[in-house]
């Protein structure tokens, strides 16, 4: 059995697959998903599981270099956009290197999912609890 945090099967062949600057978008319940990009879909029920702890789990094993915003939240979900903005200062911290913060508009960031790798979909029901990751290096 693996023993890390991170036992869901298709999001650990997700992240072991990616490569530099490739993305990944995890999800609130309600963003649309383009049919063309992988839906990993871990909504159980409102809430469950929350955007924040899909988020903490997936970038325990991921590199990342970058996320990526609707500015939208800063207005609309300013509670949630600055735990997300600590849990990055933390990951920086842990992984040693910087990680760039992009904003952009909620409808340039619903057409960008298309270019991600998958869309991990959380049960999170609050408004703009999106992002996306981009996977950097580890040397």
């Amino acid at each position: 059995m693996k023993k890390g945090l991170l036992l869901n099967a298709d999001v650990s062949a997700l992240i072991s697959r990616l490569g530099h600057t490739d993305e990944i978008t995890i999800a609130d319940a309600g963003l649309p998903i383009p049919n063309s990009t992988q839906r990993i879909d871990l909504a159980l029920t409102q809430g469950i599981p929350s955007f924040l702890s899909v988020f903490e789990v997936v970038t325990s094993e991921m590199q990342v270099e970058k996320a990526v915003i609707a500015q939208e939240i800063t207005v609309q979900n300013p509670l949630l956009h600055q735990q997300l903005l600590n849990l990055l200062d933390q990951l920086a911290q842990r992984q040693g290197n910087t990680i760039a913060t992009e904003y952009i508009s909620h409808q340039g960031f619903k057409a960008r999912t298309a270019l991600s790798r998958a869309v991990i979909r959380t049960g999170e029901c609050s408004p703009f609890a999106n992002v996306i990751l981009c996977s950097g290096v580890t040397f």
